[in-house]
C-alpha cells in the first residue's frame, strides 16, 4: 500500500521549492511529484489572488457583520 500525502506550498522569489513538512519518518529516500497549471504561473495576479482566497487569516471577512457597504454607497468617479 502507498501512502500519498498532498502539500501546499509556494516557490520563493528565486524559484526554489520550500517544503516544511513534517512526514513521521526520517533517514528514508522520498519522491515528491509536483504538478502546476502552466498557465496560472504566467499571471503573478490571479497566483496571489489564488492564494490569499485561501488563506485562514481572511476568514473574518465571511463574516456577515463585515458588509457594510454596497454597491449603491458612494458616487461613481467619471474621469
Amino acid at each position: 500500500m502507498m501512502k500519498t500525502i498532498e502539500i501546499h506550498s509556494r516557490t520563493d522569489q528565486k524559484g526554489y521549492l520550500k517544503i516544511k513538512q513534517k512526514l513521521g519518518v526520517s533517514e528514508k529516500n522520498v519522491r515528491v511529484c509536483i504538478f502546476f497549471d502552466e498557465e496560472e504561473t504566467d499571471n503573478e495576479d490571479s497566483l496571489y489572488l489564488k492564494s490569499i482566497s485561501n488563506n485562514p487569516a481572511f476568514d473574518f471577512l465571511n463574516d456577515p457583520a463585515e458588509d457594510i457597504y454596497s454597491l449603491t454607497d458612494g458616487t461613481p468617479i467619471n474621469d
